[in-house]
């Protein structure tokens, strides 16, 4: 029987895999929903959490009734959903003394797949673009989920400029004037601070091909920034009418993305919905304050269900807006920005 019961949860697991990533507006809840009931048999962790709220799990049938798992479970628990093996373990990259997150990846093909198509629905195919990544924090550590991305993306791309950049901002510096000059499409994947470095040692000439994307985090090196002070800085430094932004973490295996206008779009198997911040049972009306909670259906092996504690607000056509933390939340080193 136990080897009849693993078999069928390894072959409903590689299904909806399969299936997650073809997931469209008219059937994200229900799938959703499957993933619920399933990891809320599997996921050990999460069955304990429902048991101890009370949840009639068999009751759940909208995404709204279901319980969002807090994203400090993955510092203090193993968050895994059936007997796994981790090909991989991702880690938060924390300041001194704390606890970091941990999110153990059954199958780097997942991540892959769902960083890939994303990748590719806002930005064209990594082939085409010559991809800067601009992270000194995170290469100093290699169990990063962003470096393990940006590495994958640098590798796919044609670009022989492609690649790492530490601190040295001189080398980055020749390397963007050379791709200027043959107006090659570029990203510029940054973390805020270094972003920020570079504009003080640098200016760049007209360069319509590039885009720079910061992916938040300040660690401590420089005062905290609003977004708009942040990318006003950016935008003069970098001579851009836009900053583009990645919203990502540890604990997801997808990614939301934001052009520039400050609201965050999602690839159609994750979704954003607002908490209100006294009830993390109810739900925030479009428009106003609240904390967020993400649908990441490719956490199909963890738990896809998350009770993060970014503020932010839902817009028109599911965007959302990322507008700071909990005042009793630690800083992350991936998320983001402060502010209001």
């Amino acid at each position: 029987m136990r080897n009849k019961a693993n078999a069928f949860t390894e072959n409903w697991a590689k299904t909806f895999e399969i299936n997650c990533f073809e997931t469209k507006p008219s059937n994200f809840e229900k799938n959703a929903l499957d993933l619920f009931h399933y990891q809320a048999q599997h996921c050990s962790v999460y069955h304990e959490y429902l048991k101890a709220l009370g949840t009639q799990v068999e009751a759940i049938d909208s995404i709204e009734k279901i319980p969002f798992l807090p994203i400090s479970f993955f510092k203090s628990h193993t968050v895994k959903s059936g007997a796994i093996d981790p090909e991989k373990v991702f880690e938060s990259s924390g300041t001194t003394g704390n606890e970091t997150s941990k999110h153990y990846v059954a199958k780097l093909k997942v991540y892959e797949k769902s960083f890939l198509k994303t990748f590719e629905s806002f930005y064209g195919k990594a082939e085409e673009n010559c991809i800067l990544a601009l992270l000194p924090s995170y290469l100093e550590r290699n169990n990063s989920s962003l470096v393990y991305m940006a590495e994958k993306l640098i590798r796919k791309s044609n670009c022989e400029e492609s690649g790492f950049f530490l601190d040295n901002y001189k080398e980055l510096k020749i390397v963007l004037d050379k791709l200027a000059a043959r107006k090659q499409r570029t990203l510029l994947l940054g973390v805020s601070f270094a972003l920020l470095d570079f504009c003080e040692h640098y200016t760049l000439p007209g360069f319509p091909e590039l885009q720079i994307m910061e992916t938040g985090g300040m660690k401590g090196r420089r005062r905290e920034m609003i977004r708009e002070e942040l990318h006003k800085t950016l935008m003069l430094g970098f001579h851009k009418k836009s900053i583009h932004s990645e919203y990502g973490m540890t604990e997801l295996l997808s990614q939301a993305y934001s052009k520039g206008n400050g609201l965050f779009d999602t690839p159609p198997w994750m979704k954003v919905l607002i908490r209100k911040q006294d009830n993390p049972f109810s739900y925030a009306l479009q428009g106003e304050t609240g904390a967020i909670n993400v649908i990441d259906l490719a956490n199909i092996y963890s738990c896809g269900f998350i009770q993060t504690d970014d503020l932010g607000k839902l817009h028109a056509g599911g965007k959302f807006e990322v507008l700071g933390r909990f005042d009793s939340a630690e800083v992350r080193g991936c998320n983001l920005l402060v502010g209001g």
